[in-house]
């Protein structure tokens, strides 16, 4: 896995960005070619179009779309990585695409240290999850609906018609509201949530593609809800500790 220097042109706070590895039918890892010492440009507006890349893999020269290649600073900047740009023969082998952005997130608070994962003394008794490109906003339920079955939610089914509390998955004892919006998770959204679970006395779980507003975040640990984020790959990441004691823990 190939890894990258990255700086954060808002903060100037320095990362090493790991680039992901996609599996080509032909069985050969792929990864998008990360274009070294080019500037990284922060996201501000994207469209599902513009979030995939064309890759070249290095075994069979097949090309396929992947998710843009992205990282969220902890300042809460969301940045493109560029890549580079696709060969028409691919002589040298992988590729990147043109013209693509990116987002996903994870919303840290900019003035103070990421959450600190709890210790845990074995891991859990399941599979590693199996990730699922995200494409559209039904996309993004579906992820979320498959990690919360990794996680031991076995009845997770999504409502007929969305509430008005904007709830988008239920399990026995759960609910789950996923954003698939490009806004920052709000403190409205959080509470909304909790003070629905509270009523029906089931646990809240939050998934954002675009990660949470401060006192969003904040407010999430003081109720003990689990904060995921979710990138394009449609691999989901703890934001909090609640979370990473959900992931710990199970149903």
């Amino acid at each position: 896995m190939e890894s990258v220097p990255v700086r954060c042109p808002a903060c100037r706070r320095d990362h090493a960005y790991s680039t992901p590895v996609y599996p080509c039918p032909c069985g050969a890892p792929t990864t998008p070619p990360v274009l070294r010492g080019a500037p990284v440009v922060p996201i501000t507006h994207r469209t599902w179009n513009d979030d995939w890349v064309t890759v070249r893999c290095r075994g069979c020269g097949r090309l396929d779309q992947w998710p843009q290649p992205e990282l969220c600073c902890p300042c809460g900047t969301v940045l493109r990585i560029p890549v580079r740009p696709v060969t028409t023969h691919g002589a040298t082998g992988a590729t990147g695409a043109t013209g693509a952005t990116g987002t996903t997130t994870e919303g840290t608070r900019p003035a103070r240290p990421s959450h600190i994962p709890l210790p845990r003394t074995a891991p859990p008794p399941r599979p590693a999850f199996r990730p699922r490109p995200i494409r559209t906003a039904r996309d993004a339920v579906t992820v979320a609906a498959l990690y919360l079955t990794w996680l031991g939610y076995h009845d997770v089914v999504q409502p007929t018609e969305r509430s008005p509390a904007r709830i988008d998955l239920r399990a026995t004892g759960l609910i789950a509201r996923v954003d698939a919006t490009t806004r920052p998770t709000a403190l409205r959204d959080v509470e909304c949530l909790w003070l629905h679970a509270l009523t029906t006395s089931a646990r809240s779980v939050l998934f954002s593609l675009a990660g949470y507003a401060e006192d969003a975040e904040e407010r999430a640990d003081g109720l003990g809800i689990p904060l995921f984020t979710t990138d394009l790959t449609g691999t989901p990441q703890p934001v909090n500790a609640p979370a990473d004691e959900l992931i710990g823990t199970g149903a």
